[in-house]
């Protein structure tokens, strides 16, 4: 049986530092940082997740990932989750390799709040944009082996009181986008959709429903992207982003517009037509 001295944390652990919780497993156990694993050798073929979309409405922001993973031209997984909160007005949405995205959004949910804790408040929608960008320059040596993570952020910002988007590339560059933006292997499809779809003015309930519509529209035109499975009642997960916080809307509402949209599908395949004004 171990003494209590043994039992002690390390002085690291008890030693007041920095807020960031990435920065201290940095120096305290590298290893576990996803960028840090020993590189790899030869190609590698892993799942990899694909189509994220998101778009703001009039008092936040919707984010709609697809379900399907791949390997290759092997559907790796047909109901995999994309979207995740990252903390209570924010949210992620996974693209590129899964496992490697899946323990990043991980490492970044335990950022915001490691930072939190530490600091007392809540990060600002560009700090915890930010910190995102340095998890995924931590990755860049796996990045430039094929295992890239390339995330979409969106949150809902309590001082601005508007919904935001924000894009990365793989060596940690951040953007904000305006109004809707997508990634993964069918975003030019799902882009393009929304191109057509969005508007100003637009409820949570239709800024969904023209989400789940680019998802469509993307996979139609992209092998790689998974549409509404009727036959497997799998629907895309979708989160809504308001001054209340983070939620998740119910399979049963988002089952409903797949259902209105795939009906509506029958009659036209290639969706419902743009204003010309």
């Amino acid at each position: 049986m171990s003494t209590s001295a043994d039992a002690r944390l390390p002085a690291a652990y008890l030693t007041p530092g920095t807020a960031s919780f990435a920065d201290f497993l940095a120096s305290q156990a590298p290893d576990l940082l996803p960028g840090r694993r020993t590189p790899v050798t030869g190609a590698v073929d892993v799942p990899h997740g694909t189509t994220i979309v998101a778009a703001t409405f009039d008092g936040g922001v919707v984010m709609a990932g697809d379900r399907r993973a791949t390997m290759g031209n092997i559907i790796a997984q047909r109901d995999i989750e994309k979207v995740f909160p990252a903390d209570e007005y924010s949210c992620v949405g996974i693209a590129g390799a899964a496992g490697l995205a899946v323990e990043a959004t991980r490492l970044f949910q335990v950022e915001l709040e490691h930072y939190e804790k530490i600091e007392g408040i809540t990060l600002s929608l560009d700090g915890k944009a930010n910190r995102l960008a340095a998890l995924i320059r931590g990755n860049l040596a796996m990045a430039m082996q094929g295992l890239a993570v390339v995330p979409l952020f969106a949150g809902y910002d309590t001082n601005a009181g508007i919904g935001r988007i924000f894009s990365y590339d793989v060596t940690g560059g951040r953007y904000e986008e305006q109004s809707f933006y997508s990634v993964g292997s069918g975003s030019l499809f799902a882009r393009g959709s929304l191109k057509k779809l969005y508007r100003e003015g637009l409820t949570a309930r239709e800024c969904a429903t023209a989400a789940v519509q680019a998802l469509y529209d993307a996979a139609d035109d992209d092998s790689a992207t998974g549409g509404p499975d009727l036959t497997r009642r799998i629907f895309p997960v979708v989160a809504v982003v308001t001054a209340d916080g983070y939620a998740r809307m119910p399979d049963s509402d988002v089952a409903e517009i797949a259902d209105e949209i795939v009906t509506a599908r029958m009659e036209r395949p290639d969706g419902p037509a743009a204003s010309l004004t």
